[in-house]
């Protein structure tokens, strides 16, 4: 598991951590490290842009953007090449799930912008681990939508660096990044290299 530097409240699970989707014991597992309950919030991703707000534990319908300002509440998205990310203000956590739709449609945005309307101005955000642009092929239809983010994979076909697009949404917003991508590098679940079904998860959490 990967715990930024800074304050709590944010997390990103490994492979070695278990599935956080389908592995309920593995998900109280982490829960107990990181000592906050084990019944998060969650939501029914979709690859979209549209953004849930919660203030319980459960699923909160279908999106890809869920935030809180409840104390002590997890929320979650999980991963498996897509990236997550944690967007935090003083008093309010997002967090989002992008793939190259949720990238698209501006899911990070959205989530920094339905907090700030709120009242709750993002200040921080965390970009945790995704397919990097060395592995993440593309055909032209995507690649068109991405200009100025196109590149070439380590095997010389074209690839679109997801986490320049995301860091892009987040101009306005201090942030960091994991920076491994989890096709190639060991340790992480990916649907790209081996078509699991595993996924990671993405916590964030008010102390």
């Amino acid at each position: 598991m990967i715990l930024p530097p800074g304050p709590s409240g944010v997390a990103f699970t490994e492979a070695a951590d278990g599935d956080q989707k389908g592995d309920i014991a593995a998900r109280q597992a982490v829960s107990e490290r990181l000592g906050i309950q084990p019944e998060w919030a969650t939501v029914t991703q979709v690859h979209g842009d549209a953004v849930r707000y919660t203030a319980a534990p459960g699923n909160a319908g279908e999106a890809d953007g869920l935030w809180t300002d409840k104390p002590a509440l997890p929320i979650a998205v999980l991963t498996a090449d897509c990236y997550g990310v944690v967007l935090f203000a003083d008093t309010a956590v997002g967090v989002a799930h992008a793939g190259w739709r949720g990238a698209r449609s501006g899911v990070v945005t959205r989530v920094s912008d339905e907090m700030a309307d709120a009242g709750h101005q993002p200040k921080q955000a965390y970009i945790g681990p995704g397919i990097g642009s060395c592995c993440f092929e593309v055909g032209p239809e995507v690649a068109e939508i991405f200009p100025g983010m196109v590149g070439v994979t380590d095997w010389g076909t074209t690839s679109v660096d997801l986490e320049a697009v995301i860091e892009d949404q987040l101009s306005r917003v201090e942030h960091s990044s994991i920076g491994v991508c989890t096709r190639h590098e060991p340790g992480w679940f990916s649907h790209r290299r081996d078509g699991t079904g595993s996924r990671m998860a993405t916590i964030g959490w008010l102390p």
